[in-house]
């Protein structure tokens, strides 16, 4: 039998169990959409994640309070505290440093007339824009004046808008809100940067100067972290070790303890969650692959039964001079094609789900062309492995037996 003539029997045979093939390549679309389908999830996540880093700046340096420490150097558990003098001593003895913003936070609740809210209040100097690369909707930003004499000022991000009635956020400012009980005024919307990465969404909170945080609204001296810009990319470790020296002698750090607070920049992030989504990615496409695989038994599952069925028919054709390469071929082809015609309607299965989950839920979504090769690619090597043992058994039975089978 030629080539040409063995594909067209194996395709006459899978026609004339339509409902069946269908049936059998259902296990392998399954496989293949789940894979491509989560990994692009996963990338999307890991896109979202950076663009929302890498907006903050390349030059954004970030100081946390770390663990304190007891006696011994042992460590307490407790967080070390930071204050508004850490801030200030930093911004006058950096040296590579062009701006400092302290913040501190706290849930909160808000109020507009009936409305309210528990958003994130956060406490900071005027700066925090240009630190922070954020912009402004409507409205203006406090001043160093408003912080200074403890204005009662907030500048809010647009979900704050809309969690308290407004369909416009515009509409908000010149309106007075009640914060811990504490009246506000309303000076200005930031532009939407929207939410993704899991840090939180920084549309739900409002801006208030820190001086009114520490001394109106919380009462507290104590921040969540000091935001710090170097000077240049190049002045990053520089200004760095200003950080750590400068904060030391603050906390009277003796020589040979650890430090009590943690200095980050924006590759660590960026290293760290690559390797976190990395993990993530590998973990759904792993999860996505277990269903190729049980796609692939239910094929060689549907071509022993259709061995078993057709064994009068593989008589015949070896009778006929069908050598064992013919009916290995025919069968081995059956199951590639069925495997083969999954994988494609897989992509258009998974890519359809990442098309919806991105416009119905507004999920990060980024189908990868390696994703889509790579799960095809396996469809197809799933078609090989479990239609070889059908194959080879159809390939070996013994052409009288095969005559004799009721």
């Amino acid at each position: 039998m030629l080539i040409g003539e063995i594909i067209s029997v194996a395709l006459g045979a899978l026609r004339a169990n339509k409902l069946r093939s269908l049936l059998t390549m259902l296990g392998i679309v399954i496989g293949v959409a789940a894979v491509i389908a989560m990994i692009a999830l996963g990338n999307g996540a890991q896109k979202a994640v950076k663009d929302r880093i890498s907006a903050l700046g390349t030059t954004l340096l970030t100081v946390q309070p770390g663990q304190a420490f007891g006696m011994g150097g042992v460590r307490s558990g407790e967080q070390q505290k930071m204050t508004m003098d850490d801030a200030k001593a930093i911004e006058e003895r950096g040296e590579h440093i062009i701006a400092v913003q302290p913040e501190m936070q706290r849930q909160l609740q808000i109020q507009y007339n009936n409305r309210n809210a528990n958003t994130s209040i956060v406490g900071t100097t005027a700066n925090y824009l240009e630190v922070r690369k954020f912009e402004l909707e409507a409205g203006k930003m406090f001043t160093p004046g408003h912080d200074a004499s403890r204005a009662r000022v907030a500048v809010v991000g647009p979900a704050v808008a809309t969690l308290l009635g407004f369909d416009n956020p515009i509409a908000l400012v010149g309106e007075q809100v009640r914060i811990r009980g504490i009246q506000f005024d309303v000076i200005g919307v930031l532009k939407s940067k929207g939410q993704g990465g899991g840090f939180g969404n920084p549309d739900e909170q409002v801006l208030i100067p820190i001086n009114t945080a520490r001394f109106r609204a919380m009462g507290t001296d104590r921040l969540r972290s000091i935001n710090v810009l170097a000077s240049s990319e190049d002045d990053i470790p520089l200004a760095m070790a200003e950080i750590q020296k400068t904060l030391r002698r603050e906390h009277r750090l003796r020589p040979g303890r650890e430090d009590d607070f943690n200095i980050r920049n924006q590759s660590d992030f960026l290293n760290t969650l690559g390797e976190t989504t990395a993990v993530f990615g590998l973990l759904l496409a792993g999860i996505a692959t277990v269903s190729l695989v049980v796609g692939g038994i239910g094929i060689m599952n549907i071509m022993l039964v259709s061995v078993t069925e057709r064994t009068r028919e593989i008589g015949v054709r070896k009778a006929l001079g069908a050598t064992k390469l013919n009916i290995l071929s025919q069968f081995l082809i059956e199951a590639i094609v069925l495997c083969i015609l999954g994988g494609i309607v897989g992509i258009m299965v998974g890519s359809g789900t990442a098309y919806l989950l991105s416009r119905s839920f507004a999920w990060n979504t980024q189908i990868s062309s390696s994703a889509v090769i790579s799960a095809f690619l396996f469809s197809a090597a799933v078609g090989v492995v479990f239609g070889v043992w059908p194959a080879r058994r159809a390939a070996a039975l013994d052409p009288i037996q095969a005559l004799r089978y009721e």
